[in-house]
């Protein structure tokens, strides 16, 4: 890529990742300059003469080298947008999915603006607990997650949005993780996206997610992921409280009949904007 033309170096770019197998390669190619000349700029949209700055050029050919490798766009550009909010990732968590907005949909939905105790089981990047706060101001989250390392990402989106004193970041494993004692059988609602993806799903899952997103964020350690959630869930939410949990394709129905199994009542699988059964909810007998 040795042009200094933008439009020239934008097609040798869109050829590269188009070689690597990365889908739209002609528009990535955009929004990677874009991204590294700045949204202001007008490289963003170069005309036929419009030359790239040596500075420019080093930062785009590394983000093309990057991308080329498959590495994740939000990876290379450090954030995420999720549920009208910009969430920073990276490597230690799982990049927010737009079908992942139907959760919060159904949180806040239940919480409304009141008082609520609300634990967000698998927090991840916190982009589940921090769009609740946000929306919810009377509710106050308990973000729990095993990894430290998703912790800090938790914390620091957390503090980015100003809910900071309202996310408080859990390390452990599930509800062996060290909430309050005073919290049992006191929550309002429980919301979580587990690993629910099969170790043969993933091994022909995108290099993007593969090779670079956190493993056990999406494949589980236990067959059946869901159970122990609910269970916990039943003895920690007060009688009426919510439990809402994010599916995989064609599995709604097997996990809302492990939250009847569980005891919970009003249980109801809830559409993505695809149509495709993505959320099921409950509420403790």
């Amino acid at each position: 890529m040795t042009g200094v033309l933008a439009r020239r170096a934008l097609a040798e770019a869109a050829a590269l990742l188009a070689s690597a197998g990365v889908e739209e390669p002609a528009r990535e190619a955009r929004l990677l300059l874009r991204l590294v000349a700045g949204p202001r700029s007008s490289l963003a949209v170069p005309g036929e003469a419009d030359a790239l700055p040596g500075d420019v050029r080093v930062r785009f050919e590394e983000a093309v080298a990057r991308r080329q490798a498959r590495e994740p766009f939000a990876h290379i550009a450090g954030e995420k947008e999720f549920y009208g909010l910009t969430f920073a990732v990276g490597p230690a968590v799982l990049i927010p999915r737009p079908e992942t907005e139907r959760l919060v949909d159904e949180a806040l939905a239940f919480v409304g603006g009141g008082a609520a105790e609300v634990v967000d089981m698998g927090t991840g990047s916190g982009c589940i607990a921090v769009a609740v706060a946000v929306r919810a101001p009377g509710a106050r989250l308990w973000a729990v997650d095993l990894s430290g390392a998703a912790l800090e990402v938790c914390a620091a989106n957390a503090a980015r949005h100003g809910v900071a004193d309202r996310v408080v970041t859990i390390p452990g494993d599930l509800w062996r993780a060290g909430l309050p004692a005073e919290l049992e059988g006191r929550l309002d609602a429980v919301v979580s996206n587990p690993p629910y993806v099969t170790a043969a799903e993933w091994a022909v899952l995108a290099p993007e997610v593969r090779l670079y997103e956190p493993r056990r964020a999406l494949v589980p350690e236990v067959a059946e992921p869901y159970a122990p959630l609910a269970e916990g869930a039943r003895q920690w939410l007060r009688p009426g409280g919510l439990l809402a949990c994010e599916v995989g394709a064609g599995r709604a129905e097997g996990v809302a009949e492990v939250l009847r199994r569980a005891g919970f009542r009003d249980v109801r699988s809830l559409p993505d904007l695809a149509g495709v059964p993505r959320v099921v909810r409950g509420v403790r007998a």
